[in-house]
């Protein structure tokens, strides 16, 4: 039985999707098959995502801002859109993709008075990790209930 294909979609692909990546794969990479992309791909991934991942235990270091055109006719399960301007641009998806939009701030953007960018990108981060960590779960216990007979949505 092959893992459920999850895409997270953001504009840029170079912050909140790469850090949503990298917490779901941690999270549930036994389960999941976990990839991103960007409406608008910046050609990067931002060093203060990898940075801020590091600190986590994850490393970003091998991740590349990618298109989403090579996606589109993948076999997807789930597409996660986690800005609200992927979610307006989000494109439709062959299959029986189930959708969610899961909106985060742009972390370079969100730098509220007093607050450093780093600091910004870690809260952004751990607003991520919740809402990932939380959906991997779902799916753990879905699983769990599936193999005793019993089946849930996350």
């Amino acid at each position: 039985m092959r893992k459920l294909r999850v895409l997270i979609l953001c504009t840029g692909n170079s912050c909140r999707s790469h850090m949503a990546e990298g917490i779901l794969r941690a999270a549930a990479g036994d389960l999941l098959e976990v990839y991103s992309a960007g409406s608008r791909p910046t050609g990067h991934v931002h060093p203060a995502a990898i940075e801020v991942m590091k600190e986590i235990g994850i490393d970003l270091t091998s991740h590349t801002s990618k298109p989403v055109e090579p996606f589109l006719a993948m076999d997807l399960d789930t597409v996660i859109t986690v800005c609200d301007d992927a979610d307006r641009a989000c494109p439709v998806f062959s299959g029986k993709a189930t959708r969610y939009h899961w909106g985060f701030d742009d972390p370079p953007r969100a730098v509220r008075e007093g607050e450093a960018v780093i600091d910004a990108f870690r809260r952004i981060r751990d607003e991520i990790r919740k809402v990932f960590e939380a959906y991997a779960a779902g799916w753990r216990q879905a699983c769990s209930h599936a193999n005793e007979g019993i089946h849930h949505d996350p």
